[in-house]
């Protein structure tokens, strides 16, 4: 455990000092590319303009013959585009790979000042962490880049769940963690092929009648634990968590469903792995105008956050003036890419 005081200090001499708040940026939808496919590259210009974060995806689902040529081919992306207030990502391999080190040292090298976070896949614990915090801080200062390159952790492991505190507080680096449900679901031993979302067979049943007959059943969350001890982690630490890939692109209103669950949990974003899911993660992670409106209510009849005051037939008090800040925080950071929204929120 590093010492309060050596905590923001750089790792190497000459990196970027340390940020000490996370940036305010829009992440409701991390997107997807794979960058190998020239045909999906040329799309980014324009996928930049209506995403919140563009990820150039160098691991699962890229072929090993092909990952030379993913991490060339986002090089090539990220100095051709203008990413404006869209986010810029990276998945690289996972640290035991043989492709990471060319990952890590060939980005910061050719994009590191354009390159906003690194997303670490498959982390185990904080060791991990601080393995790319050391060599990024090293990189940074060999090729004066000027701010520092965040981290987001891959929650994909049993180990990694267990140590999931120790890894959201290992960095200033730390930007924040995203669930790995399919990875997460071989590590356990989990009886389910499906990437996110639910199973049919996770579920409660209802005592016997009695009359006899059918008995209820209902269809339960297989990844609620771990989400919300994902969020804690991250709430605790400063940091922001996301739920990650719905894999069932023919199933929209269940995916739909999956992301409003981590939304109302505490998660800000989710992963989009096809573009019709762009639209969903737009809608759930943006709060509804009812919402907002109702919160505003609250926060004008409390100015200063105290007291007790009745609103539509409901008591609110300071910890209800928290929570509609939440909402009216997160309404007028949205409002800011979205204009749409900013005129439904009326701001």
């Amino acid at each position: 455990m590093k010492l309060p005081r050596q905590f923001f200090k750089p790792l190497a001499i000459g990196a970027p000092q340390p940020l000490r708040e996370l940036p305010l940026r829009l992440e409701r939808m991390i997107h997807f590319v794979p960058p190998h496919l020239e045909k999906l590259r040329a799309k980014v210009p324009q996928l930049a303009r209506e995403v919140d974060v563009v990820l150039g995806n160098l691991e699962d689902a890229i072929p090993a013959d092909a990952k030379d040529a993913a991490r060339a081919g986002f090089i090539e992306m990220a100095r051709a585009t203008d990413f404006g207030m869209t986010g810029l990502w990276t998945r690289i391999n996972a640290l035991n790979s043989p492709w990471v080190l060319d990952d890590i040292t060939q980005l910061v090298a050719a994009i590191g000042d354009k390159l906003d976070v690194i997303m670490l896949p498959k982390v185990d614990g904080a060791w991990d962490i601080h393995y790319l915090d050391q060599l990024l801080a090293q990189l940074e200062a060999k090729h004066a880049v000027k701010k520092p390159i965040l981290i987001h952790a891959i929650l994909e492991t049993a180990e990694g769940v267990n140590n999931v505190e120790a890894i959201a507080s290992a960095s200033p680096r730390m930007h924040g963690m995203s669930l790995g449900p399919a990875d997460l679901a071989a590590s356990r031993a989990m009886k389910t092929t499906r990437v996110g979302g639910g199973h049919p067979e996770y579920k409660v049943i209802a005592d016997p009648g009695a009359a006899g007959g059918p008995r209820a059943a209902y269809q339960q969350d297989l990844w609620h634990y771990t989400i919300a001890r994902m969020v804690d982690a991250c709430a605790a630490a400063g940091i922001k968590p996301f739920y990650g890939p719905f894999g069932d692109f023919s199933d929209p209103e269940a995916c739909e469903v999956q992301f409003r669950n981590a939304f109302l949990l505490g998660c800000v974003g989710a992963w989009s792995l096809h573009p019709s899911q762009v639209a969903i993660a737009k809608r759930v992670f943006s709060p509804d105008p009812a919402e907002v409106a109702f919160a505003q209510k609250i926060l004008k009849a409390m100015p200063d956050g105290t007291g007790a005051v009745m609103i539509d037939g409901k008591m609110q008090d300071d910890a209800t003036w928290k929570q509609a800040k939440v909402v009216v925080d997160l309404a007028k950071l949205v409002a800011t890419k979205d204009p749409d929204l900013a005129a439904q929120y009326g701001f």
